[in-house]
C-alpha cells in the first residue's frame, strides 16, 4: 500500500509540521510505515 500526494494532502493537517534537519518528508515515512505494517 502506497499513499498518493494528492491523498497525503487530505491528511497532512493531521500530522505535526517537520522541524530541524530532516531527511524524509512526512510523506515517505508515512508510506514507509504502511510498507512494513503490509509486508511485516
Amino acid at each position: 500500500m502506497k499513499i498518493t500526494a494528492a491523498q497525503f494532502s487530505l491528511i497532512e493537517g493531521c500530522l505535526s509540521k517537520q522541524r530541524g534537519n530532516v531527511s524524509l518528508t512526512n510523506l515517505q515515512a508515512l508510506n514507509a510505515i504502511l510498507y512494513v505494517a503490509e509486508h511485516g
